[in-house]
């Protein structure tokens, strides 16, 4: 994943064709190690491909896969993106981290104050 970050950060950056090099490089300003074979397999995949559809394509594939949480992650992918999908989402998380934090409160019954 982190190959793929460096790859569309060197896009982002105004290289249209990043090699190996600039991508080890990337990866090496912020401490991550490269691996060669990765960065290669992730090059020979996307040589001569537009990014945009490429990513185009992979929403379309993530939208079909089923997430186990309903509807609204399938949703706000569908939707391209849309606010208001994303928000029933993110208050959607917000409201699970709370109720976990609630029932991690009371663990096993006894606190160290007891």
């Amino acid at each position: 994943m982190k190959v793929v970050a460096a790859y569309l950060l060197a896009l982002l950056g105004g290289n249209t064709s990043p090699s190996a090099e600039d991508l080890k490089k990337i990866l090496g300003s912020v401490g991550a190690d490269a691996d060669d074979d990765k960065i290669e397999l992730l090059l020979s995949e996307v040589k001569g491909k537009d990014i945009t559809e490429l990513i185009a394509s992979g929403r379309e594939k993530l939208a079909s896969v089923p997430s186990g949480g309903g509807g609204v992650a399938v949703a706000a992918a569908a939707g391209g993106g849309g606010a208001a999908p994303a928000a029933a989402a993110a208050e959607s998380k917000k409201e699970e981290k709370v109720e976990e934090k609630e029932e991690s409160d009371d663990d096993m019954g006894f606190s160290l104050f007891d």
